[in-house]
């Protein structure tokens, strides 16, 4: 089998006992199976839960707190308790691994996705295992990744990853829910996320996790966008991820091989970067952004909103709404000044058709 680079995520409900305490005994199944896939060759990064779960009965918690100082409280006990038993348990396995905790200011600022992109890279690279998670101890809310599905996922695209496992208690997607409905039929394999799944997915999960099977939906759609294929499902034994890598897994694999793996420009731009402000242009621009592959040149602009600087993003839109997103080449007064007004003086001096707004390769369509 080619060698891969494999995201595996984990779930509270996946790491932790009915108490809410991490389970020794799921926590070395899930260590070994990682192990099987670094000893086969693979790079395994790991997207763990399990901060919050872990510590909030530490505190007298008798459930998951729903408060943010409940559970930054829970996760600044718990995070240490987590990385402390997988350091334990990797020595044992002669492998180092390592923390990355990360919030959304990680990815939507430019430089601190570089560095963390780098970051990884270099680990894997010395062959250490990244165990990645959200800083809950110090995130907002509104600056949440909402929960670790959308992380693994969204990691997965920074690092090209070729697979992401999803581990869950639930054997993969099935057209209803299998508890409520014993006639629910698993879909083994889908190439697509459809809005009527999302609609029938129940929304809520475990008493010690913010996931349910619509988050993990959302994420497998976004990582799919990035063409990374994904696997939602269980498992058990030290041969379980190898098994999921080889097509025999307990769930379903959602993947489309029409779509490729997008630059970490590009990732960025879609998915992380803030909008500084908005370009209007005319059809000939659009068909030539949309379907020639070509960049936007001033010429087919004939409104600006906002104020941007170069290297900031705008959204582009055409005669029907958003066409996407790009990184502009000048600021938006430069830009006023390029285009003008249709008046004489623009006349005398038409548009260079050179200067690109944006370019083909920090663009991407909505």
């Amino acid at each position: 089998m080619k060698k891969k680079r494999v995201v595996v995520k984990i779930g509270s409900s996946s790491l932790t006992n009915e108490k809410g305490e991490i389970d020794q005994q799921k926590l070395v199944d899930h260590i070994h199976a990682v192990a099987s896939l670094r000893k086969d060759g693979h790079e395994v990064l790991l997207v763990s839960s399990g901060a919050v779960a872990a510590g909030f009965v530490k505190l007298g918690y008798s459930s998951r707190p729903i408060t943010l100082k409940g559970k930054q409280a829970a996760a600044a006990v718990g995070q240490s308790l987590l990385i402390k038993s997988y350091i334990e348990k990797f020595t044992e396995l002669n492998m180092i691994p390592a923390q990355i905790l990360l919030t959304r200011n990680d990815f939507s600022n430019r430089e601190r996705y570089k560095n963390a992109y780098a970051t990884i890279m270099e680990l894997l690279e010395r062959r250490i295992i990244p165990i990645i998670n959200e800083n809950d101890t110090v995130s907002v809310e509104e600056l949440t990744f909402g929960d670790n599905d959308m992380l693994s996922a969204l990691v997965s695209g920074l690092v090209h990853a070729d697979q992401l496992i999803i581990l869950t208690d639930i054997n993969g997607l099935y057209d209803s829910d299998p508890r409520v409905n014993r006639s629910a039929k698993k879909m083994d394999i889908i190439d697509k996320i459809t809005d009527e799944m999302l609609a029938a997915a129940q929304a809520s999960g475990s008493k010690v996790g913010t996931g349910g099977m619509r988050s993990k939906l959302i994420a497998a759609k976004t990582a799919l966008s990035l063409g990374v294929p994904v696997f939602i499902g269980k498992g058990s034994g030290t041969e379980k991820l190898l098994e999921i890598l080889e097509g025999h897994g307990d769930g379903t694999y959602i993947f489309n091989r029409a779509l490729g793996s997008i630059n970490t420009r590009r990732q960025w731009i879609a998915y992380h970067s803030e909008v500084a402000g908005r370009i209007f242009i005319d059809k000939g621009a659009e068909e030539a952004i949309l379907f020639n592959g070509g960049s936007l040149l001033p010429a087919g602009v004939f409104e600006v909103n906002g104020r941007f600087q170069k290297g900031d993003v705008v959204e582009v839109f055409g005669i029907n709404g958003l066409l996407g997103k790009g990184e502009v080449t000048c600021s938006s007064e430069d830009l006023q000044r390029l285009i003008g007004k249709r008046s004489e003086e623009r006349k005398k001096q038409p548009l260079k058709t050179s200067v690109e707004v944006i370019h083909r390769n920090k663009w991407v369509r909505a």
